[in-house]
């Protein structure tokens, strides 16, 4: 394990925050869209979404930052891993709020949500920890494609 680095861990959680933010900001009026379109059962409120991805990227960022510093010969690729699904994961929002294709969002959601699983499967192997961090976001994808999926059925 490599020395601990605040400004290397302070720079990997903003890069993931970032990642969000842009993508929000890309994405456009989410809100208004949210409340236009049938939803699920269960969906929560809309001003819940930017809660849980601000904790959910602040993991992110946290525990690539711990596959970064191991001396773990696989880090490479899982850290390969992490930044394919952040890039889909940066995507959705455009793709749903921006463009409004339901479909090809809920299919995206899903594959985020399968990117999500490897990603924590090859974080574990390298440090449990990181791994673990990331469980909450693989329970919120599974949820977030339920909400895709339905929203898709039922628009």
């Amino acid at each position: 394990m490599k020395k601990f680095s605040l400004t290397e861990l302070i720079i990997s959680v903003v890069f993931a925050e970032l990642v969000g933010a842009v993508s929000a900001l890309l994405a456009g009026d989410f809100h208004g869209l949210y409340t236009e379109l049938i939803q699920p059962p269960l969906s929560p409120p809309a001003w819940l979404f930017p809660v849980v991805w601000a904790i959910l990227y602040a993991f992110m960022g946290i525990s690539s930052y711990m596959i970064y510093r191991s001396d773990n010969y696989r880090s490479k690729s899982a850290l390969t891993v992490y930044l394919i699904q952040l890039a889909v994961n940066f995507s959705w929002s455009i793709i749903f709020f921006r463009f409004q294709l339901l479909t090809l969002a809920a299919v995206v959601a899903v594959i985020l949500t399968v990117l999500v699983g490897i990603m924590i499967c090859m974080f574990l192997s390298i440090r449990k920890k990181a791994g673990y961090l990331n469980i909450p976001y693989l329970l919120w994808m599974i949820f977030a494609s339920y909400l895709a999926i339905g929203t898709m059925l039922l628009n």
